[in-house]
């Protein structure tokens, strides 16, 4: 079988008006970030629909594996191509049809003639590829409204091209067309499920993580690592931000009443994060909050927290519970990762008895006692960049040689 081209569906992008291109050719230099290792990709793009033209068998496997998890994308089938004979046609049709065997389905032929000259009507294409088809297959039906499959065969001025498999893509909107945010990750399994989410809506990300050494591991960064070059696969690159956190951290330990100690040390974040957020001029800031989950997370404590910046705080988890947003994390592959039991700053110096309440004047009265902005600002100055998803050193041909 000769594998052509990909046909991707747009979904929601074909609700779009006059801005309609903009948001296509975003998907398009998606897909061109998604396999720059197989590049360059002979692109087609049209008002509904996408070409990808397939080189050899290799490039459509990569294919095939990654187009689900980009975002934009409603869904995509591989179109085969023959000879524009009906013997070829039939020969062609069996083997496409051959992925459904094993499973009682229904199907139907769907024909479209752009080439007028070819000699056989749209009926008799139906007629004689269908009986093919049936004649082959014992565990297929006829079934004209509704199907399970449709074998859709295009008659071009080139080939037939032909076509069953529709595979499902990730939907939503293609990464970079609604903006861009900064991602509070922490490394546990809510942060990356609402990175994901927002990331669906169109938004392009950069991450920000706290580092809080030595009580917090090297294994508990190489956990966000990982789960930033995860979210990468869904179709742009993660730039993530590590702030040495220790010294504030430790301070705010040392200088507050421990009850306040969590919501304090989530309002320097906070902080932090919209200094990063103005230098890499994102427009808002990501967290994987849902309320009432923990005490840093009733409306009390998020009010408190909200209240050190006037940047819009997205929180798409805000409404789920524990289990739905597991379900999320499983099916996006971050879960094994994030359930490694390493500990975040988020977890060090835990009090037995959190504020669940916290008053916004207390809580600003209680931190008027120390002057943190020269250690944000340091701790802005001083921070590590890592680019995901990493890139592979070239081999070197001559290394075995010295």
């Amino acid at each position: 079988m000769r594998w052509k081209e990909v046909l991707i569906r747009y979904g929601e992008l074909s609700t779009k008006g006059r801005n309609k291109k903009e948001f296509i050719n975003r998907l398009r230099d998606n897909i061109r970030n998604t396999f720059k290792d197989i590049s360059p990709l002979n692109i087609q793009t049209e008002r509904d629909r996408m070409h990808i033209q397939i080189e050899n068998n290799e490039q459509m496997t990569i294919l095939m594996e990654r187009l689900p998890k980009v975002f934009g994308i409603q869904s995509f089938s591989p179109v085969a191509v023959c000879d524009k004979n009906l013997d070829a046609m039939k020969t062609l049709a069996r083997e496409i049809m051959d992925d459904f065997k094993n499973k009682e389905i229904t199907f139907k032929v769907e024909v479209k003639r752009s080439d007028k000259s070819f000699p056989f009507e749209t009926h008799e294409i139906q007629r004689e590829i269908g009986g093919a088809v049936l004649s082959h297959f014992q565990n297929l039906s006829v079934q004209v409204r509704k199907p399970d499959v449709e074998l859709r065969i295009e008659v071009r001025k080139d080939a037939i091209y032909m076509m069953a498999q529709v595979i499902y893509g990730a939907g939503g909107m293609p990464v970079g067309s609604n903006g861009k945010s900064l991602l509070m990750l922490s490394g546990g399994i809510d942060s990356p499920v609402a990175g994901y989410m927002m990331m669906k809506r169109g938004l392009r990300l950069e991450a920000i993580h706290f580092f809080s050494p030595p009580y917090t591991s090297q294994n508990s960064l190489e956990k966000v690592k990982v789960l930033a070059n995860e979210l990468s696969k869904f179709g742009y690159k993660i730039r993530l931000h590590v702030i040495p956190f220790t010294e504030i951290q430790v301070l705010i330990r040392d200088r507050v009443p421990e009850n306040t100690l969590m919501t304090i040390t989530r309002r320097m974040m906070m902080k932090i994060a919209d200094k990063v957020r103005e230098e890499i001029n994102a427009l808002g800031i990501v967290t994987g909050e849902s309320l009432g989950q923990v005490a840093s997370q009733t409306l009390e404590s998020l009010t408190a927290i909200n209240d050190v910046t006037s940047t819009p705080i997205l929180r798409p988890l805000i409404g789920y519970d524990k289990l739905e947003i597991i379900d999320i994390a499983e099916k996006i592959g971050t879960y094994e990762t994030s359930i490694q039991p390493f500990e975040d700053c988020c977890t060090i110096f835990t009090p037995a008895s959190p504020k669940t309440k916290p008053k916004v004047d207390k809580v600003n009265y209680y931190e008027s006692f120390t002057d943190f902005d020269e250690l944000i600002d340091r701790a802005v100055r001083n921070r590590e960049l890592y680019i995901f998803p990493m890139t592979k050193p070239k081999e070197d041909k001559f290394e075995d040689l010295l």
